[in-house]
Formats: structure tokens, C-alpha cells, sequence
């Protein structure tokens, strides 16, 4: 007899749990599979009633698209494969308390006009899509208008080359109180996509090797993510025209190219970005039209630039932050700076602590006058190594001239901060 591991324990556990919340008591199971009554999963979904359970045994599935819009719950044992063959939405759910966990999907659809997923969520109320391997989809799980979804322990594998050939991994539009958990997701468009999607939360997710963003939020308002890791995406991150976003204990990493973020924030407002780490990227954080936001107890290492603040930035808060080994810690495109820098730790400091009290004697202008000019000129990186661009530095910084004369911290910290 085959003895589970802890892992498969306890993601069996949380099935199991999940289910017991979404499904009232009392249901009967009914089994499906080559050795059963009922052969085909369709027949079992028709026949089951609100608050069954269709148990589905291992093997190979080719039945269209699957419709379910009652109660019930659709497991794989021995993770049974539903083939989509390129023309199909797989499974399309619509109602409460629905439950689909276990399967293996292959080769759904594609539509740009239909946007077809291999689960499709329209107008649903609680919905666990938990513990399946979704291969080769346009969409691999798309949500919309839904209320209570929840999204737990996935993979999700796509193949496409190009944005135009692909859909996002885990899509959601105009939904609420929504849970994404656990998830890995690689080789589509976006890897999570937020649109009007509202007090949710995005935790231990694994998002790697999409075309564009590993998670992209567009009008999305008081949500939270928390210990995903963001890696090798097309262009990183980007959070668009949303407030109140608690962003806290994120990895960012080798988010590389001409137009490639940690983080790219746009018209932003009154949210958290904490105790992340940002780790060889092209950009650490891009600011533009942003505002009161708390940027603390991150670290930043190996960024071509650490921080871009646009001039159109104002009434943020840097503070209590590492920068080490990057190319530059601050670039901005004006000479008035409305933001507060403070306590923060930058290894090319050279100053001073004659009191002892870790802090340095002398404020720290973290915009050198090269930034500036490569800003405006980006073809001036050629210079990057050019002992000219150091003297021309340690000039500016005795006489400054053209770097923002306020863009200071007015404490830099001499050793790291604990983060």
C-alpha cells in the first residue's frame, strides 16, 4: 500500500476541508470511469443532484465542453485527463458552491473572441479550483463576476511564443473576495491578471517565464499579496490604477529587458510595498502618477536601477530600505522631488558616524549627476565604466548642479536593516 508524504497530506487535507465548506452534508458520491456504470463524466454531472459528489477514476477523458451550474463537487482520483483537442472549452462552471479538483487538462480552445479556458467561471458563488495540472491552454482558468473563488495549488503550463497566441494563466474579472494560493504558473501572456477585482488575496504563488507580466492588476482595490515569487517574466510586474494594495514579502527576480520591472506601478495610491525582495531586474520599482505610498524594509540588490520616481510621483515614503550592488539606487526625470527618503541603507555611501548611533553625520544624495544624463540620454550607458563619468560624479557631488538638490535622505543608515 502506497503511504502519501506530507505534502500530499496536506494538500488532500485542504480538499477535503474545502469541500466540507462549500458542500452541504449529506450528498452521495457517484463514480465514473471505464469500470463503472456510468462511463462518461458528462452522464455523471446530469445525473448528479445538488450536493453529490462526482468521483471520476483515472484515464483518458475527450467529452467537449463540460457544462456544471448546480452544487456539486467534480474529483479526479488518480488525476484523470480531460483532452480539450484544440477545439474546446473544457469545463465551464456557473452557479454556488462548486467544487472541480484533481484532473489533468490538455489542449483547450483557442478563441480570441470567446476567450476559452479549460475552467471557465461565469457568475458563480463559491468555488474551489483546487490541486489540477492544466497543460497547453489559451486561458488556463478564467473567472468572471464571481463571488468567493478560491484557487489553490494548480500548475498551469503553457507553450506559447507570442501575447497574441495566449491568454493569461489565471484570469479574473469583476470579482470579489477572491483566494489565489499555492499556484505555479509559466508560458502564458500574463501569469495572474486582475481587472475590477476587489479584497482579495494572492499568496505562495510561483510565477515564472510568462510572456509579459508574472502578475498584472488593472482598477483593483484593497488586495493583498503576499510571498509569491516573480521571476523571469517577460516585464515583471505591473500594478495600474489601483489603491489601497498591500504588496509585502515578494521575490522579484531576473526580470530582465528594454522594458522589464520588479515592479512597474502606474497612478497608484495610498498602498504598502514591504519587506520585498528585488533581485537583478532591469528596474527594482517604476513610479509614475503615484502617490502616498509606503515603500519600506525592502531589498533591493543587482538592479540596473533600484528605483525610477517620476517626477509626477509625490508624498511617498522610502524608508528603512537596503540598496547593494546596483548600477543606480535613484533616477528620476525632474529636479523637483515631493517624496521623503529616511533611514534608509546605500552601500555607495561614504560618509561618516562620529556619534556612534549608526546613522551618518552627513544627508546622502542618492541621484548621481551620470543618472541624470543617462535619464535623458539613454545612448550615454555606452560610458558606464568611463573613469570620465566618476570624476564628473565626485564633482557634481561637491558642487551640485543638475541632480535634484531635495531627493535626500537626510539619515542614511551605516549598516544593513534588518528586513
Amino acid at each position: 500500500m502506497r503511504t502519501l508524504n506530507r505534502t500530499q497530506i496536506q494538500r488532500f487535507s485542504g480538499i477535503i476541508l474545502s469541500l466540507l465548506f462549500l458542500m452541504p452534508l449529506g450528498g452521495r458520491t457517484i463514480y465514473v470511469g471505464e469500470t463503472q456504470v456510468v462511463k462518461s463524466i458528462k452522464a455523471g454531472i446530469q445525473t448528479a443532484k445538488p450536493g453529490d459528489t462526482v468521483l471520476v477514476e483515472g484515464g483518458l477523458y475527450k467529452e467537449g465542453n463540460l457544462i456544471i451550474n448546480k452544487s456539486i463537487a467534480l474529483i479526479g482520483k488518480n488525476q484523470p485527463v480531460l483532452d480539450g483537442e484544440n477545439q474546446y472549452e473544457i469545463i465551464t462552471l456557473s452557479g454556488k458552491n462548486i467544487c472541480v479538483s484533481g484532473f489533468k487538462f490538455l489542449n483547450s480552445g483557442a478563441s480570441a473572441m470567446n476567450d476559452f479556458a479549460s475552467i471557465k467561471c461565469i457568475d458563480a458563488t463559491s468555488v474551489l479550483v483546487s490541486d489540477n495540472i492544466i497543460v497547453n491552454a489559451y486561458f488556463a482558468i478564467h473567472i468572471s463576476n464571481t463571488i468567493d473563488a478560491q484557487v489553490k495549488n494548480n500548475i498551469i503550463e503553457g507553450h506559447s511564443k507570442s501575447e497574441q497566441n495566449t491568454g493569461n494563466g489565471i484570469h479574473l474579472w469583476k470579482c470579489n473576495h477572491a483566494m489565489i494560493v499555492g499556484n505555479q504558473i509559466s508560458g502564458h501572456r500574463d501569469g495572474i491578471y486582475f481587472e475590477f477585482v476587489t479584497e482579495s488575496q494572492i499568496q505562495n504563488n510561483y510565477s515564472t517565464k510568462n510572456i509579459r507580466y508574472g502578475l498584472h492588476f488593472m482598477f483593483s482595490h484593497n488586495d493583498f499579496y503576499s510571498h509569491n515569487d516573480f521571476k523571469n517574466n517577460g516585464a515583471g510586474v505591473a500594478v495600474m490604477y489601483s489603491h489601497n494594495v498591500q504588496m509585502e514579502n515578494n521575490t522579484f527576480e531576473d526580470n530582465w529587458g528594454a522594458s522589464a520591472y520588479g515592479i512597474l506601478l502606474k497612478d497608484i495610491s495610498d498602498s504598502k510595498i514591504q519587506a520585498n525582495y528585488f533581485i537583478r531586474n532591469t528596474v527594482g520599482i517604476h513610479m509614475e502618477g503615484s502617490s502616498r505610498m509606503v515603500v519600506e524594509k525592502n531589498k533591493f540588490q543587482d538592479n540596473g536601477w533600484a528605483l525610477k520616481v517620476q517626477a509626477s510621483c509625490n508624498d511617498n515614503q522610502f524608508q528603512f530600505n537596503n540598496f547593494t550592488g546596483n548600477t543606480f539606487d535613484v533616477a528620476t526625470n525632474g529636479t523637483m522631488m515631493l517624496n521623503t527618503f529616511t533611514s534608509n541603507y546605500w552601500d555607495k555611501y561614504e560618509g561618516y558616524d562620529l556619534n556612534k548611533d549608526s546613522y551618518g553625520d552627513i544627508p546622502y544624495h542618492p541621484v548621481s549627476m551620470y543618472a541624470m544624463i543617462v535619464e535623458e540620454n539613454p545612448v550615454c550607458l555606452i560610458l558606464l565604466r568611463s573613469i570620465l563619468i566618476s570624476i564628473l560624479d565626485k564633482a557634481e557631488k561637491a558642487i551640485p548642479s543638475i541632480t535634484p538638490e531635495n531627493l535626500v535622505d537626510e539619515k542614511p543608515k551605516m549598516i544593513p536593516n534588518r528586513i
